[in-house]
């Protein structure tokens, strides 16, 4: 066992990867907001991440293998960020975290439409959201189903209920 960390335990050591809530709002962000490049996550995330502490979560993440960088073919200083297949992986994981916040705490309609909607999809929309995350992120050619993506189904649901709140 590596002298850093405290113990042996697969929760311990999930959550000495992802604990803090920054790191799993970036993982959030990269997923249901397809948020790759710095600018975007520092700038478009409700919760307003700081430069620095941004900064140390992506490298955190990277050391990790959570995520990918790669230079931004159209501007040499930027960079994309990618999920890795372990990144993916994490997305049950928040799914039932979202799923358990929307059904015990105050969230709001248009920030819980998404966890509302992973929640009644379960596994099988889990599963398939993240075959659409290794098509984006990792490159991995998916069969084509009819009608809506996942991603496409969350986002629509989401600009609905912004979309309502704006006409009350």
């Amino acid at each position: 066992m590596d002298e850093a960390q405290r113990s042996g335990c697969p929760i311990n050591l999930t959550l000495e990867v992802v604990g803090d809530k920054w790191s799993l709002l970036i993982v959030r962000d990269m997923m249901f907001g397809n948020r790759r490049h710095f600018r975007e996550l520092l700038t478009k995330s409700e919760e307003g991440i700081s430069s620095n502490i941004l900064a140390d979560r992506l490298k955190t993440l990277l050391d990790q293998g959570i995520i990918t960088r790669v230079d931004d073919p159209t501007h040499k200083q930027k960079g994309i960020y990618s999920l890795t297949k372990q990144g993916i992986q994490l997305l049950p994981i928040l799914a039932q975290m979202s799923g358990w916040g929307f059904k015990y705490l105050p969230v709001s309609e248009e920030l819980g439409i998404r966890a509302k909607l992973l929640s009644e999809g379960g596994p099988k929309m889990w599963a398939e959201f993240m075959e659409e995350l290794r098509e984006t992120h990792l490159g991995v050619k998916r069969r084509k189903k009819a009608g809506p993506s996942v991603g496409e189904r969350l986002q629509a649901a989401y600009e609905k209920v912004v979309a309502s709140k704006g006409k009350k």
